[in-house]
This record gives C-alpha cells, structure tokens and sequence, in this order.
C-alpha cells in the first residue's frame, strides 16, 4: 500500500467516528434525565449470624447428603 491509501483510510475511519459521535449523542434514549436518576441503596449489612429454624434444622430431618438406593441397588 501506498502512504497515500494509508492516509485515506485514516482520514476517512476519523471522519466516520465523527459522524457516528454525533448521531450518538442526539438520540433521545442515550441521554440521562436532566434531575438525575433515583437508585436503589443496599441496606446495611450486619456481621451477626442469627440461629437456624428449629423446625428445618431438627434431629428427625431428613439428610440429603446419604445416599439412597432403591431396589436392588445393582447396576443391571
């Protein structure tokens, strides 16, 4: 390629990005309201960890962690 391709490009892929800037900032949907948006804050968040439900959390609850086999328990 010649210096003067180079330069072609160059100037016509800058021209392009202007264009496109300015398309960019006219369209209505893209520009933040005037008065600012209200967002939603987090809540404080606290170190302390409260006692499970005794009534999840019992000595009759179920274990999903045992493995249970039905039937035969042979892989036929």
């Amino acid at each position: 390629m010649k210096k003067s391709d180079i330069a072609m490009i160059i100037l016509i892929a800058g021209v392009g990005v202007i264009i496109a800037y300015f398309i960019a900032v006219n369209i209505p949907f893209l520009k933040l309201p005037e008065n600012g948006m209200k967002v939603q804050t987090v809540r404080e968040l606290k170190s302390e960890v409260s006692e499970p439900s005794e009534d999840v959390f019992n000595a009759e609850a179920i274990n999903p962690t045992v493995e249970v086999v039905v039937g035969s328990g042979g892989a036929e």
